[in-house]
């Protein structure tokens, strides 16, 4: 009985083993249409850091819900007021919701929201 337990923890643990080193589903080729321009990388970077933080009142499409409407608001506001706003908070907003770096990416890309 004990070499038939012994049996099942050893394969258990050789295929629990194997799954955490696995093969993932990885993609190795290369796309030479992607353009890895900074701008592209910091607009991702930038709807990332929204995702993350702004998206539960601002909607994941920017169109607003329990916050405002933000698909347009580089036509009313510029990089530094958005960053005002981020620091300060505005209406039900609270201050500081996005800091540091991240709120400058975030300013940047919403500012060119037009």
């Amino acid at each position: 009985m004990k070499k038939k337990w012994l049996t099942l923890l050893m394969g258990t643990a050789l295929v629990m083993g194997l799954a955490a080193c696995g093969g993932g589903d990885k993609d190795t080729t290369k796309d030479t249409t992607k353009d890895t321009g900074t701008e592209t990388a910091s607009s991702d970077a930038a709807a990332k850091i929204f995702d993350q933080k702004c998206s539960g009142c601002h909607g994941g499409d920017l169109t607003g819900g329990m916050g405002p409407n933000l698909t347009k608001v580089g036509s009313k506001y510029s990089k530094d007021d958005i960053l005002g706003i981020l620091k300060n908070g505005k209406g039900q907003m609270p201050a500081n919701v996005v800091t540091g770096d991240d709120a400058n990416t975030i300013a940047e890309w919403l500012a060119a929201k037009k």
